[in-house]
């Protein structure tokens, strides 16, 4: 009879810790991710869409392609190479929504890279943060 009362004790106690334990998945569920990925039709890339908090936390900024006598200009650290040594960057596609352009990269002189083809002259580019949105982009 103890025994029972014993585990009838230990269920009781377990109730709160069981509504405890769903009011957390809950919460979890209404979780509002940093990044929303859409598939760009007939390509095997994908648009990222950062919201602002995470554009914040991540200290991304963008810079302008600039066109010069040498070509095309941007800055060395929008530059993002994949495990095949492609050269890509993020351009802007609208306001938040950025999606990875191939480049190719002529030379780099400092913080400067200069292109022997990639998006036109005003394209902006993410430059700080486009590690990370490459990360996004490929669920690292």
């Amino acid at each position: 009879m103890k025994r029972n009362r014993w585990q009838a004790a230990v269920l009781v106690m377990m109730i709160p810790l069981a509504m405890a334990c769903s009011r957390v998945e809950g919460a979890e569920s209404s979780y509002d991710a940093p990044a929303t990925l859409k598939e760009v039709k007939g390509t095997d890339l994908t648009q990222v869409t950062l919201t602002e908090r995470a554009i914040e936390r991540i200290g991304l900024t963008t810079e302008a392609v600039t066109a010069g006598p040498q070509g095309l200009v941007i800055p060395y650290s929008a530059v993002i190479y994949s495990a095949d040594g492609t050269t890509w960057v993020y351009r802007v596609v609208e306001g938040t929504t950025f999606v990875r352009t191939q480049v190719v990269v002529a030379r780099i002189d400092g913080d400067r890279a200069f292109l022997a083809s990639g998006p036109a002259a005003g394209t902006q580019l993410a430059t700080v943060g486009a590690t990370e949105l490459y990360g996004t982009e490929n669920g690292l």
